[in-house]
């Protein structure tokens, strides 16, 4: 198979879709690997390294485009690369088809066949290409979170973890899934005051029995959420549903009962955002303030750190790429249960049931995932 790697062209995306051990695997099997010209500098990848490994490199993303048998990405393509794509190409990347109609159609015009990494679903119901991102992302949320409750950046010029004498900031997240587990696990670290709410009583046992004495956990409903929200220094979004748009848990009207430089980080809006009022931002302009609460709504979050994400999700993808590339047939993919559940569109036609109720009404509630919080 001919894999193409272009470079990432959204607004602060440093990560890389093969890293040059992926690149070395798929040569090592015999795949013809093509890497567009500094697609990898933002992660510290090198043209001479992805040589080294056995790549080839283009010049122009329409060269990588119209050479791929395969694209792969990080973000989902873009306005300009809508028209590079062919029919029957595949494109595999991280779609988030949930939050951008505009995306959907035009995917779905261009006759592709679309494998969203976010929906690749274990048998055991686990989302192994998705895991590696919300563990770094969750981390990052934190990170974030306490870099605007400073003061010069109109937070509430609280430290995470205080101090001796002085209380720590209060940290509410909501949801207690890899996202949510590993915010938790680093607000604890730091020292914060940690609460986790969840709809799932078992998620809420397990994680009450893994963190540290600083983290508390609670059923997720709107009234706990409300009785909450007025002490809370920092809040993390963290839901997630298989392959739709999350669900609004803080809507426009709790606002008014957050305390001023209150800092919100929703890590779902790649999937449309669980708090209401959350609307995508930049790496260039992170932040916006509405009620003078702050909101940090950065969809690509992990490529802050793009080295590391680049390797934190290559190394879960590898499996997958191989099997793709190894495939003798499209139709050989669309018959494995595994990367079947990553195919949302083909051909032109929608082909996950989240997705296919979003565009039409041909797939009953009963076939559509419930949420994780």
């Amino acid at each position: 198979m001919i894999i193409c790697v272009p470079k990432e062209i959204k607004d602060n995306e440093n990560r890389v879709a093969l890293t040059p051990a992926g690149a070395k695997e798929l040569k090592k099997r015999g795949h013809q690997v093509y890497i567009q010209s500094t697609a990898g500098d933002g992660s510290g990848f090198t043209d001479k390294v992805y040589k080294d490994a056995g790549a080839d490199i283009l010049g122009s993303i329409e060269e990588v485009y119209s050479k791929a048998e395969m694209i792969m990405k990080v973000k989902e393509p873009i306005e300009p690369e809508y028209p590079l794509i062919k029919k029957n190409q595949l494109i595999f990347t991280y779609f988030h088809f949930a939050s951008s109609e505009k995306l959907t159609r035009a995917m779905i015009d261009s006759n592709a066949i679309c494998l969203a990494y976010e929906t690749v679903e274990s048998e055991d119901g686990t989302l192994p290409l998705l895991v590696p991102m919300s563990e770094v992302a969750g981390r990052m949320a934190i990170q974030q979170g306490a870099k605007y409750l400073e003061k010069p950046l109109k937070g509430r010029g609280v430290l995470l973890g205080g101090v001796p004498g002085v209380n720590p900031a209060r940290v509410l997240i909501l949801g207690g899934g890899i996202v949510g587990t590993q915010s938790a696990k680093m607000a604890a670290g730091l020292g914060a005051d940690v609460i986790i709410l969840d709809i799932s009583l078992p998620r809420l046992r397990y994680l009450a029995d893994i963190m540290p004495a600083n983290v508390s956990t609670l059923v997720s409903n709107e009234y706990n959420i409300r009785e909450l929200i007025p002490t809370a220094d920092l809040i993390v979004g963290a839901v997630l549903i298989h392959g739709a748009k999350a669900p609004h848990l803080i809507t426009r009207d709790m606002l008014k009962d957050m305390r001023p430089g209150t800092v919100l980080v929703d890590v779902a809006v790649d999937q449309g955002g669980c708090i209401e009022t959350c609307q995508p931002t930049t790496h260039k302009n992170p932040t916006y303030i509405i009620d003078d609460v702050i909101h940090y709504c950065v969809p690509n979050l992990t490529s802050i750190v793009a080295r590391t994400a680049s390797y934190a999700y290559n190394n879960s993808l590898r499996p997958f790429l191989c099997k793709i590339a190894n495939s003798a047939s499209v139709n050989e993919l669309a018959s494995d249960p595994i990367i079947k559940t990553g195919m949302v569109t083909y051909k032109g036609e929608v082909s996950h049931a989240s997705l296919q109720q979003k565009v039409d009404t041909s797939v009953t509630p009963e076939d559509s995932p419930k949420p994780s919080i």
